[in-house]
C-alpha cells in the first residue's frame, strides 16, 4: 500500500501586492469566497502579521510613537515577522492542502525597503530568502495604483492624514517609487505575476483574479 497517495496535494500560495489604497483587502476576501465555493480549504492572512509575535512586530514598525526606525532596522523587523509567519502559519497550511491568500509578502519588502528606502533589492532579498526558507508564491497579483489615487482612496475611506501609518504617511514620490518597483518585479517573472489596474471595478478585478487562479487549480 502506498501511503504517499493519501497525502493532500499542497495548497496554492496566493499573494496580493500593491500600493496602499489599492483595494487588496477586498480582493483577498472575494478570492477566499470564490475558492471556498469550489470546496477548497482556504485561510487568509496579512503581512506584517499572522502570528502573535508578527502582529506585535507590526505595531512596532507601522504605528507612530516608537521613536525613529532606521531603514535597516525596519527591513529586519519585517523579515523577522515574516519568518514567524512562514514557519508557524503559511508552510503548515500549504502542506496540509490548504490554500493561503496573503495580503503582502516578500515583494513588499523588496519594493518598500529595497527601493523606497534605497537599501537595494539584493540586500533585502537576501535576508528574506533566509526568513522564508526560499518560499515563493504560486501566484502574485499586483493591484497597480498611482500614489495620488491611493491617497485619495484612503482619505475617502476615512483614513485621513492623522490615521496614516508610518509608511502610508510617506510623500507621494516615495509611493510612486514603490509602484514602479512592483511593476519592475512583475516584468522579471511574468509567468508568476498578474498585474491589474486597481481603478477597474471590483467586479472586473475579481473576474480577472478568478480567471487567473482557475488556470492554476
Amino acid at each position: 500500500m502506498n501511503n504517499e497517495s493519501s497525502a493532500p496535494a499542497p495548497g496554492l500560495f496566493i499573494v496580493f501586492e500593491g500600493g496602499d489604497g489599492a483595494g487588496k483587502s477586498t480582493q483577498v476576501a472575494l478570492a477566499q469566497q470564490w475558492l471556498e465555493t469550489r470546496g477548497s480549504k482556504v485561510i487568509t492572512t496579512r503581512e506584517p502579521g499572522g502570528t502573535q509575535i508578527s502582529e506585535a512586530l507590526r505595531s512596532l514598525v507601522l504605528e507612530h510613537g516608537h521613536g525613529d526606525i532606521d531603514s535597516r532596522t525596519e527591513a529586519l523587523i519585517y523579515s523577522a515577522a515574516r519568518a514567524a509567519h512562514v514557519q508557524q502559519v503559511i508552510t503548515p497550511a500549504l502542506a496540509a492542502g490548504t490554500h493561503v491568500i496573503c495580503d503582502r509578502f516578500v515583494d513588499s519588502s523588496l519594493a518598500y525597503q529595497g527601493i523606497g528606502r534605497a537599501l537595494g533589492i539584493e540586500s533585502v532579498a537576501g535576508i528574506n530568502h533566509f526568513a522564508t526558507n526560499g518560499l515563493k508564491p504560486d501566484a502574485t497579483i499586483i493591484l497597480d495604483i498611482s500614489a495620488a489615487d491611493g491617497r485619495a482612496r484612503r482619505i475617502a475611506a476615512g483614513g485621513g492624514v492623522e490615521a496614516a501609518d508610518r509608511l502610508e504617511a510617506e510623500p507621494d514620490d516615495f509611493h510612486e517609487r514603490i509602484r514602479q518597483a512592483f511593476l519592475e518585479l512583475a516584468s522579471l517573472e511574468p509567468d508568476r505575476y498578474l498585474v491589474l489596474d486597481a481603478n477597474s471595478s471590483v467586479e472586473d478585478l475579481h473576474h480577472a483574479v478568478t480567471t487567473h487562479l482557475a488556470g492554476l487549480l
